[in-house]
């Protein structure tokens, strides 16, 4: 049933957001004339990687010296354009096409690069029971606990990941669908 609710949702939101989506994709282009799509390796279901796709927020090369580095508040590698985009979380959009594939839901873990999971596991291995599940573009932790700039909050991420993991259902996920949604619309910042 999740997996019905992904195709058809992920099928409406790309319609629903067509216009936005094109919008976003042309004012990427016109900033710098980079590309507008971000891909980059996360690891998925079952551990499998599989290629996220977002619009692209950062200066080309963001992380031109080759070690992976996480985002910070006031973080100097952003685009104008990407700086609004991250604020109201419009650089996940192309995530609807990572749903329709099958490499994530709506509502899930936020899927990470082997080198922080390598780092995470060292403090909780608990990090590869999530693999049960695809990951997601909505969760709980991302709504209370934000960007993951830290470890630390790597961590308190992990443990509300696992509990999302312990209480999955279709109300659940509609919940934080719209708890999500509702704090992007009112402008809130998490």
């Amino acid at each position: 049933m999740k997996r019905l609710f992904d195709i058809v949702g992920s099928l409406i939101a790309m319609v629903v957001f067509a216009i936005p989506i094109a919008v976003i994709y042309v004012l990427i282009r016109l900033e710098d004339h980079g590309p507008a799509i971000f891909s980059q390796e996360r690891i998925g279901r079952k551990g499998k990687p599989f290629r996220l796709y977002k619009f692209r927020s950062m200066i080309v090369n963001a992380e031109k010296n080759g070690k992976p580095q996480l985002f910070e508040a006031d973080d100097e590698r952003l685009t104008k354009v990407g700086r609004f985009l991250r604020a109201h979380h419009l650089d996940e959009f192309p995530q609807l096409w990572n749903i329709l594939k099958g490499d994530m839901s709506f509502v899930g873990y936020r899927p990470e690069r082997q080198y922080f999971i390598d780092q995470i596991m060292k403090h909780n291995p608990r990090y590869e029971e999530l693999y049960k599940i695809r990951p997601g573009i909505f969760s709980k932790a991302t709504l209370y606990n934000g960007y993951t700039d830290t470890m630390e909050k790597m961590l308190i991420r992990l443990e509300m990941d696992l509990e999302y993991l312990e209480n999955v259902s279709l109300g659940y996920d509609l919940k934080i669908i719209w708890l999500t949604s509702y704090s992007i619309l009112t402008g809130k910042n998490f």
